[in-house]
């Protein structure tokens, strides 16, 4: 894919007005203190992962409703005191799979949590194992158009809403340091860490690569690629649903939630991403409500971004930020 969103030069300085509505804090703080009337932890057991440096847990949480959420639990073997620990959110159609998939950030010495997203898992990888029991508002087929109509259907009400209780539920395991709980995840799970980067206040840093779900309605202009693409579809039949859809999105949009953020924050991007276009990035970083902040951004690259050269980065940074 060629370069085909504005110049870097024009990146480094796009903060576009991003409309919110009034009412955003208020819809935000209501959702997430209904889920919080729930008690966090609902299962934890021991998992055989076949592996001899890490252990890991089959966890279940209470997410939006209370509604069941799986994840897995991993950390150093041997290592019984408080350390610090990484949550991670998943891309768009992917489930949990299985623990040894993802041995990351346990390997580099944190607690790990991976929740699952709750009604996806069968695009890619291995599967998932967390239902959505909430899917009977109109809408289109896919996730992202899940109850697009009304924001309080919306299927990333649901999703983000489980990404905050992760974070509670991450503070509530053995062997986790509260104080030290950073959050992170690339493309639909990069967005998940910026909300609940926005949501949580006080976490200890926030690792986010292509972020989903930010400028939303320019995205959803330039872009015809899933799943922004899928947004494109609904609405190419549904004609009448955009001044719907375009509401229920401006709650879910991450230049707002980015706009609230005070953790020191890790971004990267691609210069050539069709599926989460740069200037939608650029827009949330830009308005980042935190100074300590770093962007790194691969001129010749897609939505791949910077592969493991970035995640070395992204270890090197977390290192200073925790430790």
């Amino acid at each position: 894919m060629a370069l085909f969103d504005l110049p870097l030069d024009q990146l480094e300085r796009y903060a576009p007005d991003v409309a919110e509505p009034p009412d955003f804090d208020v819809f935000w703080r209501s959702t997430v203190e209904l889920a919080e009337t729930k008690p966090i932890l609902i299962d934890l057991k021991p998992y055989r992962n076949e592996l001899s440096l890490v252990e890991t847990w089959d966890l279940t949480f209470a997410g939006y409703g209370g509604d069941p959420i799986r994840a897995w639990y991993t950390r150093p073997a041997g290592v019984d005191d408080p350390i610090p620990a990484v949550v991670e959110y998943l891309g768009y159609g992917r489930g949990r799979g299985l623990p040894h998939e993802r041995l990351t950030w346990s390997v580099a010495g944190y607690a790990y949590l991976l929740m699952d997203s709750r009604g996806q898992g069968g695009q890619y990888g291995t599967g998932g194992d967390t239902p959505d029991p909430h899917n009977g508002a109109l809408g289109g087929p896919g996730p992202v158009t899940r109850g697009i109509l009304d924001p309080h259907d919306y299927y990333y009400r649901r999703l983000i809403t489980d990404a905050v209780r992760a974070v509670e539920a991450a503070r509530a395991l053995p062997g986790v340091d509260p104080a030290r709980v950073a959050v992170a995840g690339n493309s639909q799970g990069g967005g998940l860490a910026l909300a609940v980067a926005g949501l949580v206040p006080d976490l200890a840093a926030l690792i986010t690569t292509a972020p989903f779900m930010c400028h939303i309605q320019r995205a959803i202009d330039i872009t015809d690629a899933t799943p922004y693409g899928e947004i494109v579809a609904f609405l190419a039949v549904h004609r009448e649903a955009e001044e719907a859809a375009r509401r229920t999105l401006s709650y879910m949009d991450g230049v707002a939630f980015a706009r609230r953020a005070n953790a020191p924050a890790h971004f990267g991007v691609g210069l050539r991403d069709t599926v989460c276009p740069p200037s939608t990035v650029y827009a949330a970083y830009n308005q980042y409500g935190a100074e300590d902040r770093a962007l790194y951004a691969y001129p010749f690259n897609h939505h791949e971004g910077g592969e493991a050269v970035h995640v070395r980065r992204q270890l090197r940074w977390l290192r200073y930020h925790l430790e």
